[in-house]
């Protein structure tokens, strides 16, 4: 089922608009693409916005405007603030569902490595891919199996399987996940002290004495 998002259009562009949309829980945006030129400037529910973010970042939504009945858009564009990250402005573009998109896809860890096993560390050094295919297309989240994975081994994007029908534009030399051996842990107090480390005290104690 397509995620829908609620929009409707706003009369204006002035500061002081904005400001009272924002003061009434909404984000001001604006609309490209389509029949018309330029861009349809509109408003959407902060809270109804956000959810669609954060499950529905890359999919395609139904946008239902008054009057202007449904029709399937993509997210084009997020302004946040860079200190509350609140969203200050969104845009939205009109796509043909018969004409293929770029847009990304989460990656998401699945199996167990055995490195990982092995006390490794399983490091995603890639969190998304850059893709093109048609918008029915476009993929929740592309698996990344680690199963396979001791230590020191790794996985560039060439590596991953992805669903057909999908392109992938991201470079295929990035490593996208790589099993990192264990650090060793510095000595303990209390160990026994090293050969070299007594005789280099001991060393020194003579050298006291010989100058008391």
């Amino acid at each position: 089922m397509t995620p829908t998002i609620r929009a409707e259009e706003r009369p204006s562009r002035t500061k002081g608009e904005l400001r009272r949309l924002r003061e009434q829980g909404k984000v001001p945006g604006n609309v490209y693409g389509g029949k018309q030129t330029g861009s349809t400037p509109i408003a959407v529910e902060e809270r109804e916005l956000l959810a669609l973010l954060r499950h529905h970042p890359n999919a395609v939504l139904d946008l239902e405007m008054p009057g202007t009945g449904t029709k399937p858009v993509m997210v084009a564009g997020v302004q946040r603030d860079p200190l509350t990250r609140s969203v200050l402005h969104i845009d939205l573009r009109e796509i043909d569902l018969k004409t293929p998109v770029r847009t990304h896809a989460p990656l998401a860890a699945v199996g167990e490595s055995p490195g990982g096993k092995e006390g490794g560390i399983v490091q995603m050094l890639l969190h998304e891919l850059e893709i093109e295919c048609l918008p029915a297309d476009i993929p929740d989240e592309i698996p990344v199996d680690v199963s396979g994975l001791g230590l020191g081994d790794s996985l560039a994007v060439r590596d991953l399987k992805v669903p057909a029908g999908v392109t992938v534009r991201t470079d295929p030399s990035l490593v996208v996940v790589t099993v990192l051996a264990p650090q060793k842990e510095d000595a303990e107090p209390g160990e026994p002290e090293t050969d070299a480390g007594a005789e280099a005290r001991g060393g020194g104690e003579e050298k006291a004495e010989a100058r008391s």
